[in-house]
């Protein structure tokens, strides 16, 4: 056991149960080698769509493990050493800068995040020019985001922190601990509910990139091809069910028992965020396709998170789209 699959050990043992989902090396050999999926963040309603396909396609006979790790950063390590074998998030930095052998595979999701001042603080991007703000993680769309808007309005933030969860950066926006950050739309509504009008929301204009996707090692992608299509094709049955009915993901979490520690309120916001994500678009149901990777190295590439020509690049250098036309195909 290496020191970081030990350090997480504690962190894991308190979402296990919550994910429902094996942890233990014994559990998921009595049922076969599991597809161990890294999740650089906690457990939250916006797993639920990624959890609800893992139980899927355990019923249909590929185990599914779920770990959870501090960062994006040390889940993509971890997909890399083989601790994992999928990983949580869009590293195209990553597989440009160090050429891994590893590839993205499902688009997840869509990038809509809204950044948030304390208006008692700050009104506009330009008050941010010298200020710190606050994104999920080093190299998450959150911070590529954040970097394009320095460009977009001439300005330049003094530091960046890194504080993973949305949910995390919105109760220490409310805490007064954070005066700028950018959050999902679950945690925005929280501000507006509960800051007494003081977050509001600076304006983005013309950005439209992947939030997260799902990615794997190309010995992973080749060596368990079966057991991956299966995994996706339950994914995009899932994403396909909650575009045409976002309360089953309410359904489903009962059904499954996922996330039953969750507080009520909480809970309670499962299904109005999937049907504002649905109604914004954030979870897209065909799984990505070629333009998508040229889209968003653009975008990184004016967000200043990526070099060279992005209408040049190659999509086969950052995305296998095979088991994804395999999964396609299938249905």
């Amino acid at each position: 056991m290496t020191l970081a699959r030990r350090s997480l050990l504690k962190t894991i043992a308190g979402f296990a149960a919550a994910a429902g989902i094996a942890v233990s090396a014994g559990t998921a050999a009595a049922q076969g080698d599991p597809l161990r999926v890294a999740l650089g963040d906690i457990a939250s309603v916006e797993s639920l769509n990624l959890l609800v396909a893992m139980e899927r396609a355990e019923e249909r006979g590929v185990p599914m493990e779920m770990t959870f790790f501090n960062s994006e950063d040390v889940a993509v390590q971890a997909v890399l050493s083989g601790e994992a074998d999928i990983g949580v998030g869009a590293p195209y930095a990553f597989i440009a800068n160090s050429e891994a052998p590893i590839r993205m595979f499902f688009r997840m999701s869509t990038l809509l995040f809204f950044p948030v001042v304390n208006s008692e603080v700050y009104s506009s991007w330009q008050d941010l020019d010298g200020e710190e703000v606050t994104v999920h993680s080093r190299g998450s769309g959150t911070e590529a985001l954040m970097r394009l808007m320095e460009q977009v309005h001439g300005i330049e933030y003094s530091n960046i922190s890194y504080v993973p969860g949305s949910e995390v950066r919105a109760g220490a926006m409310l805490q007064g601990t954070i005066d700028a950050s950018i959050v999902d739309a679950a945690n925005f509504r929280l501000l507006q509910e509960q800051g007494g009008g003081k977050f509001v929301r600076l304006p983005l204009d013309g950005v439209n990139a992947t939030d997260e996707a799902l990615y794997a090692s190309t010995r992973v992608l080749e060596s368990r091809a079966d057991d991956m299509q299966v995994f996706v094709e339950e994914l995009l049955r899932t994403w396909a069910d909650v575009a045409e009915n976002p309360a089953i993901v309410g359904e489903l979490r009962e059904t499954y028992g996922l996330l039953p520690d969750l507080p009520a309120d909480v809970a309670a916001e499962a299904v109005p965020y999937y049907a504002e994500a649905v109604e914004n678009g954030i979870y897209p149901t065909d799984g990505g396709e070629p333009q998508d990777a040229i889209d968003d190295l653009k975008f990184l590439s004016a967000a200043g998170s990526f070099e060279g020509d992005p209408s040049s690049a190659d999509p086969a250098a950052f995305w296998d789209f095979s088991v994804l036309d395999a999964a396609k195909a299938a249905n």
